[in-house]
């Protein structure tokens, strides 16, 4: 009776410690999990608040229904051309303007990217009848929305610029795009390398030296 009292004592003992150390086993098993898992979450942590300061300090991207106002703020004297009347309303709309259309027949009628002085300076030359691609009246911008057809008095208001004013036109555009998209701005003259996405550029023709004239 005695042994058999002695024996489950000892049973009891032994369960005991076993429980003990599966217990210990346990939690400390679960202390280092949580341990791998801290320097996981932290850096989950940084990364978020690295993006959250990067989309905060992110210039806004331009819209290119505004960015005429932003040329506009930047070349304060030059030519607005902005008293057609509007279809719907039958009132003059002041904010369709030279540099607008422009910026529209450049991007949406010609397809070309806004922030490089090159493609600019393909356009103007559309203007100045000195590629290929002439101005055509049936997609010029403003057609669908004015009583009269601005593409003839916008190709003489560009016309009439002189050199220096058509610089200042083309920097004043390839900056405003430019700076909104975090971009550096393009040296006077330098072609971008590596371009993809963007429609061919067409070679040089006769009368492109129109470009230059004073």
């Amino acid at each position: 009776m005695n042994r058999l009292k002695q024996g489950l004592s000892f049973l009891l003992v032994t369960l005991s410690v076993a429980i003990f150390t599966l217990l210990s086993w346990v939690l400390e098993s679960g202390e280092l999990s949580m341990s791998a898992l801290e320097p996981s979450l932290q850096r989950s942590s940084e990364s978020a608040s690295v993006q959250r300061v990067a989309q905060q300090s992110a210039p806004p991207q331009v819209r290119v229904q505004d960015a005429w106002k932003l040329v506009y703020e930047k070349l304060p004297d030059f030519p607005t051309e902005n008293n057609y009347i509007s279809k719907e309303t039958g009132k003059v709309d002041p904010t369709n303007t030279l540099v607008g259309r422009l910026i529209r027949y450049h991007v949406f009628v010609k397809g070309r990217p806004p922030n490089y002085r090159f493609d600019w300076k393909l356009s103007l030359a559309d203007y100045l009848g000195a590629t290929p691609d002439y101005l055509v009246e049936s997609v010029y911008p403003g057609k669908d929305v004015l009583r009269s057809n601005p593409m003839e008095q916008d190709r003489a208001a560009i016309q009439s610029l002189n050199r220096a004013q058509r610089d200042a036109l083309v920097q004043a555009l390839v900056d405003v795009f430019t700076e909104s998209s975090g971009g550096g701005r393009t040296p006077a003259g330098e072609k971008p390398q590596g371009r993809s996405n963007s429609p061919e550029i067409p070679q040089p023709q006769p009368g492109d030296a129109k470009l230059l004239a004073p």
